[in-house]
């Protein structure tokens, strides 16, 4: 199933939410939900590795730690800001610092877990919540079953790890949670995405504030809804298979 070309960019992040615009001085437009593909030699480098059916547990999560930073640098590329004043050693000068309310990042449990270090990394004075969610292997639906985050997100952007963006379900339940709660910009960092994953969210997510950063939309899903030729099972890659 291919993904149509308006949808996914290389190299540049088109937004849902209000971007400025290169020339345009203080104007801004609106653009739809976008997914941004980062396209950089190291993102493909670590990739390749992690898609290595030979690459071992500890060093499957070193490398996806490292492309989640990867991939927060260009997600936090619009991350909010204020303007403050400070004295260097030589003069006063005006500089920027995250704004109130900090950003949060919230992992789907459990696999998204193996990407928060990377994440918190970059933006340390993140606030973290956490969302379990589980996905029947027969149905594809999600549901939750545990959440810890604020009840109210209003004013807050929200980045949302999850590893495999595969038949989407499970990503777009997190975020209507996050949404409903009052989250007006919502960021998902996948790994890796499928083409249906990315038309489902499309669909389900129009309108919505919510862009969608990845290594790589791959060819698509098999029977068994796994991203091909993907890297096979995230959580099991990570952490083993458990139960």
């Amino acid at each position: 199933m291919p993904v149509r070309r308006q949808t996914v960019e290389r190299g540049e992040a088109h937004r849902g939410r209000h971007r400025r615009e290169p020339g345009s001085g203080g104007s801004v437009s609106v653009v739809a939900m976008r997914i941004h593909v980062v396209d950089h030699p190291l993102v493909a480098h670590k990739l390749t590795t992690l898609r290595d059916k030979r690459t071992d547990s500890p060093t499957f999560r070193r490398l996806a730690d490292e492309l989640v930073t990867l991939l927060a640098y260009e997600a936090t590329r619009d991350v909010r800001t204020e303007q403050v004043d400070i004295e260097t050693p030589v003069t006063a000068t005006t500089g920027v610092r995250l704004s109130h309310p900090r950003p949060m990042v919230v992992p789907i449990l459990r696999a998204g877990l193996g990407m928060l270090d990377g994440m918190v990394r970059l933006l340390p004075t993140a606030e973290v919540g956490f969302l379990g969610m589980i996905r029947d292997e027969e149905t594809l639906q999600a549901s939750t079953y545990a959440t810890r985050m604020p009840e109210d997100l209003s004013g807050r952007q929200v980045y949302v790890l999850d590893p495999m963006l595969a038949t989407g379900g499970t990503l777009v339940a997190a975020i209507r949670e996050l949404i409903s709660r009052g989250a007006d910009d919502v960021t998902a960092l996948c790994l890796l995405a499928a083409p249906q994953g990315v038309e489902l969210m499309e669909r389900e997510l129009a309108g919505a504030p919510v862009t969608v950063v990845t290594s790589s939309v791959d060819e698509r899903l098999n029977e068994q809804g796994y991203i091909v030729p993907g890297l096979g099972d995230a959580g099991d890659r990570m952490y083993g298979a458990a139960g």
